[in-house]
């Protein structure tokens, strides 16, 4: 699949699904890769051509000195549509791809039809966690932080399900081989974003998806967004804040009912 150059960093991109389809472009959350879409792709490449990509500083692709911001985020996305000459495209971000999502339905209005942001915010109001955070990453390393995020992404009820490491596992080791600058890079974008004003500029037809038991993005944080994007809409899910991996079946068939 192909690397492609966004202001001299590559951008690892996979795209799968029939030419001529529909576009649906995925965007991932801090510590991972592409791979944890992997539960949506037999049904999301039914319809639509995906495109998922390695964020700046994860998995294949490189991972620059930071800071970062979501700014550069949008501009990376906007490169991999340019480079596979996409005009538009459906756009699905869970936590830090749903604000890259939020800022190109604010900025690049033209390039997104439909909007799904999943377990996310448009601001982070604790700088101190997101200092404390970095502080750890770079005095002992992505392991330090493995467990915690683990506890705070799963509910206590589906990481103790029998099987339930199978599901972990994967996560763990996307978490662990992180490049610890780009998780870094990526932290400094979130502590420093502020989309709150700007995303009342989003006129794409917008689907909220929120964890009733998410600690970081919660169900309070996707109104803050409802109120402000005019006709969204918020569809819960029992799940916390990785929603597409612990509840798959019906983060997939929402996001299917809302892309028509």
């Amino acid at each position: 699949m192909p690397t492609i150059d966004s202001n001299g960093c590559p951008i690892n991109v996979e795209v799968e699904g029939a030419e001529g389809a529909p576009v649906l472009m995925l965007s991932n959350s801090l510590g991972t890769d592409l791979h944890m879409w992997d539960k949506q792709m037999p049904a999301f490449t039914k319809t639509f051509r995906v495109v998922r990509y390695d964020r700046r500083g994860h998995g294949k692709s490189g991972a620059p000195k930071g800071p970062y911001s979501v700014e550069m985020l949008g501009h990376d996305a906007l490169a991999i549509m340019d480079a596979l000459k996409l005009t538009k495209v459906n756009w699905c971000g869970l936590s830090m791809g749903g604000m890259v999502g939020m800022w190109l339905g604010a900025n690049a209005p033209e390039r997104i039809g439909r909007l799904v942001l999943s377990n996310t915010a448009a601001e982070m109001r604790a700088p101190e966690i997101w200092n404390g955070r970095i502080a750890t990453v770079r005095k002992s390393g992505m392991d330090a932080i493995v467990e915690g995020t683990i506890e705070r992404w799963f509910t206590q009820g589906f990481r103790e399900r029998p099987g339930s490491q199978a599901d972990l596992d994967p996560v763990r080791d996307m978490i662990r081989t992180t490049p610890a600058e780009g998780y870094i890079g990526c932290c400094e974008a979130i502590r420093d974003m502020d989309q709150s004003e700007s995303i009342r500029k989003i006129t794409a037809p917008t689907l909220i998806i929120a964890g009733e038991h998410d600690p970081s993005t919660t169900v309070a944080s996707a109104k803050f967004i409802q109120e402000r994007i005019k006709g969204s809409t918020i569809t819960p899910l029992n799940a916390a804040h990785i929603s597409n991996i612990e509840q798959p079946q019906a983060y997939t068939e929402a996001v299917l009912k809302h892309l028509g």
